[in-house]
Order: C-alpha cells, then structure tokens, then sequence
C-alpha cells in the first residue's frame, strides 16, 4: 500500500520544499486539492526539488476547464515530473460549477466520461499523430494544427498520464472504472460503503471496457482521529466530528449515510448548514458515527486498524485529518503502514 501526503500549497513559494520534505519522509505521492488556491501550479515547483515521489491532483475540478486546457496541463507537468504526474479530477456539485466557476452543469457522469476520452483523444494526437476528429455530446475536438502541437519527445518513453476520478455515487464511480486508470475514494466514505457500493460499481465499469482490477489503483483518503494524550484526541475528535458533519449535510452524499441507516441526519445535517450552526451540525456526529468514518486512536493503533480496514482493498492510502498535527506523529504513522 502507497502512503501519499498533502502538498502544502498555501503559499505556492513553499510548494517545492513541502514536495522535498514529503518526499524525503518515505511519502509515495504529494497531492494538491483545489480549494482556495490553484492545484496544478504548484506541482511545476514539486516537480523541481524531487525525483522520485509521484504529485498528483486530488482532485482538480474538472467542469471548471475544458479537454483541452486539462490535457495541455497534465502533458506538461508529466514532461516536467519526468513521468510521475496523476491527473485526478472531480465533478464538484452543480452549485459550485454553476455559481462559483459559472460553467454548464447538465449530466454529470455522462459528461466526465466523454471529457476523459476527449483529454485521451487529444494526447493520441500530440503522441501519435493521429488526425484529431472528437465529436461528442457535450465536447468537440477538430481542430490541431502543426503550431498549437506539442513535440511527443516531450514525454519520452514515460507516456501520458495516468488519469484517476473521484466519485461518491455508483454512476460517476462506474465512469471512473470505465475510462480512468485509478479512482479516489472521497473521504466522505466508509469500509463498509466502498466495499458494497463502490468496488461493484468499479468492476462494472471495468468489465464495460473489458477489463479486469489488475493494476487498476483505489485511493483512499481516510479520516484519522489521533493524539498522544486524551486531551488531543478529543481535540481532533471535534475538528473530525464537524468535517464529517459537513459532508453529511450535502445531499449528493447521503446514500453513504443511508447504508448504514442514518439518511434522517443528512436532513437534519442540510437544515443546520442552511442556518448557519456548524458547531451543532459537529455534535450531530455520535462516536458510532465517528468510528465508522475515521479511524480513531492513539498513533500506534492507526496502522494497524487501516490495513484491516482497507489492506485488501485500496492500493494507496492518505490521511485526512482536518485538524492541526505534528509532522512527526504523522511521520510515526506513515512508519507503522509502510512496515506492516
């Protein structure tokens, strides 16, 4: 199993050494997200301080850019990386794509299925001078002339990117298995959800395109709820509690909660974040609730609980912990997984 880490992107100058500090810690990939700043540029100033660790988007709002504009950048930064970039996207919700990017939202699974093949289709061309001619639904692709065509011996022989997709629901899940290499658990998840739900849906995908889970990757971000002393713990527990509360109160989200039987706190969860009461959303969340989402414990006890959790399952793993923690707890962690 892969242990990946967030690259510090707040400051984009910091990029670099963050990707260095990862990197030298024995981390397998550093990525970025795209919340209040850009996820792809600071993985040009990662790709210069590091040799080895992958650097990845976890994800990149897909329906913000267009094919083309996503498959110039993941060529580039696979150029740049020498072949260690992962393209992961996601759809985000239609409020976010609509009003904060004021992009078209319509079909969501449908139309990152055909934007995949369109980057594919794209890259086919730079790579291999295949005549571009993409014409889809909601995409269309023909025009590629010699000036606008980047030199294949950009990539050498690392190839073109590998492409992950995030997802929830079965459908879009089911897209990623189809034409993606890899997919990214959202964190919003549990054992039982990706083991029920998710990996069907991955399989259907795969065997639509006629092929197996062999060497397909899962990535899976796991909430973590860890201390040195009690004092900690519950200080993580509540900054856990109410991200979990969060994503629960997102409508797009509440068939996790329903498998296990909560989809009545996904109402009650959207009516407080409505009125503005994340702290009460956050006491929403009972330990039953906590210990099925996060793995919780002290340090020692987090290697052991995510192997049996996801071992058989997820090829990569991260920690999601939306609170604030020492490097060297998590360096403690990241040692106990690589030696089981």
């Amino acid at each position: 199993m892969k242990v990946d880490g967030g690259l510090a992107a707040g400051n984009l100058g910091d990029a670099g050494r963050s990707a260095a500090e990862l990197e030298q810690a024995g981390y397998s990939g550093a990525w970025t997200a795209e919340t209040s700043h850009d996820p792809f540029l600071p993985h040009v100033l990662a790709a210069t301080t590091t040799s080895e660790i992958e650097l990845g988007t976890g994800i990149a709002v897909a329906f913000a850019r267009n094919p083309m504009l996503l498959a110039n950048l993941g060529w580039d930064l696979q150029a740049v990386s020498k072949g260690r970039f992962i393209l992961g996207l996601g759809s985000q919700i239609k409020p976010h794509i609509t009003k904060r990017f004021s992009m078209e939202w319509s079909r969501p699974a449908a139309r990152m299925r055909e934007m995949i093949l369109a980057v594919r289709a794209i890259w086919d061309t730079w790579q291999n001078g295949t005549p571009l001619q993409f014409r889809g639904e909601f995409y269309t692709h023909t025009l590629m002339t010699p000036f606008f065509t980047p030199e294949a011996s950009d990539l050498g022989d690392f190839g073109v990117p590998k492409i992950f997709l995030a997802g929830v629901g079965p459908v879009m899940t089911e897209v990623a298995g189809e034409v993606c290499d890899g997919f990214i658990c959202h964190g919003f998840t549990t054992e039982r959800y990706l083991r029920e739900v998710t990996l069907q849906a991955l399989e259907a995908g795969r065997a639509k395109a006629g092929k197996t889970m062999e060497g397909y990757e899962i990535s899976g971000p796991s909430f973590v709820v860890t201390g040195n002393n009690d004092e900690e713990l519950e200080k993580a527990a509540i900054g856990t509690r109410q991200q979990i509360a969060f994503y629960g109160s997102t409508p797009a989200y509440r068939p996790v909660l329903e498998l296990h039987g909560w989809g009545g706190l996904q109402d009650e969860l959207n009516a407080l974040s409505k009125a503005g009461e994340w702290a009460k959303m956050g006491e929403l969340i009972t330990d039953e609730i906590l210990n099925t989402f996060a793995v919780v414990g002290p340090p020692e006890s987090i290697a052991p609980e995510l192997k049996r959790r996801f071992g058989d399952v997820v090829s990569r793993i991260s920690f999601y912990a939306p609170y604030k923690s020492d490097p060297d707890r998590w360096r403690s962690v990241l040692d106990a997984i690589k030696a089981a």
